[in-house]
């Protein structure tokens, strides 16, 4: 099989600790796998690697996290990898804190694990991941996870409850950097409860998870940016989401619910004056 899928992430939770000695942050995430996924198809043609996608603004070399996965799958097990091509058919949307090319990067490492024969048990493909980027040793798995450290130190946690999301990127990008910058010179005044949407997904209580939905980045968001996110919110929770929340730095907002037909048409609704909305499902 020469494809494989790239499901996006949503935080249920994000906490930031603090900056850490080596310039990352600590951090506390309940993180979740969603099926809004790209399509990512390989063949060992061409010269080096080399990534092609239908969005002509995305790298092709070793800046784009799949071909750099490869690169970092093949120093860490010394088989030959090349040449190789990866097409990625996008659906994640870009920049938009859903993790889409840490997904991308990920599928590639299970990819190679499969077709070189390495077999490797998924920790060493999370460690390989570890050297991609922060998200892509989660994203080697997915799930329910709780993510600490920089995101690389893992727990699996209960299955969220099977429900249905709506997921709204608005028309802007935020910076990462300038949001941790933000954070830094801030006193947190909220933090989510990690511990409290760990027990009621212990009790399988979906209710209970998306009351305790929260993201600390939304207390540093740009006025104007903020304002949107909040009006996405407001306009999840009129339609009858369980909860709504931020979604890693954003911009992307979602909406937890129980009910296929409301959420259905909170995605008609939104989707109005934010085209890249979607309905989907936790995977």
């Amino acid at each position: 099989m020469n494809e494989e899928r790239a499901y996006a992430k949503i935080n249920l939770t994000l906490d930031v600790l603090g900056r850490r000695e080596d310039g990352y942050h600590e951090l506390v995430m309940v993180m979740e796998s969603v099926d809004l996924a790209d399509i990512l198809r390989f063949s060992h043609a061409g010269e080096g690697v080399r990534v092609q996608t239908d969005l002509p603004f995305l790298p092709t070399g070793p800046g784009n996290l799949a071909a750099k996965a490869a690169l970092c799958f093949a120093q860490a097990t010394g088989l030959e990898v090349e040449p190789l091509t990866i097409q990625i058919e996008k659906h994640i949307p870009v920049c938009a804190g859903t993790a889409g090319g840490s997904s991308d990067a990920a599928a590639v490492l299970r990819y190679l694990n499969r077709a070189t024969g390495a077999n490797l048990p998924q920790e060493a493909l999370r460690q390989i991941g570890e050297a991609v980027g922060s998200d892509v040793p989660y994203c080697v798995a997915g799930g329910t996870a709780l993510a600490q450290g920089r995101g690389e130190v893992l727990t699996a946690l209960p299955r969220l409850p099977r429900c249905a999301l709506v997921l709204c990127k608005p028309g802007f990008s935020i910076s990462t950097p300038a949001l941790f910058a933000e954070i830094d010179s801030h006193k947190i005044r909220r933090r989510p409860d990690t511990a409290g949407v760990q027990k009621a997904l212990e009790a399988g209580d979906l209710a209970g998870v998306a009351r305790r939905l929260y993201n600390v980045f939304e207390d540093v968001l740009p006025a104007r940016q903020g304002k949107v996110v909040e009006e996405i919110k407001s306009r999840l929770i009129a339609h009858g989401a369980l909860g709504a929340n931020l979604s890693g730095t954003g911009p992307t907002v979602f909406g937890v619910f129980d009910d296929e037909a409301q959420a259905q048409a909170a995605w008609g609704e939104l989707s109005e004056t934010w085209p890249e909305t979607f309905y989907c499902h936790n995977v």
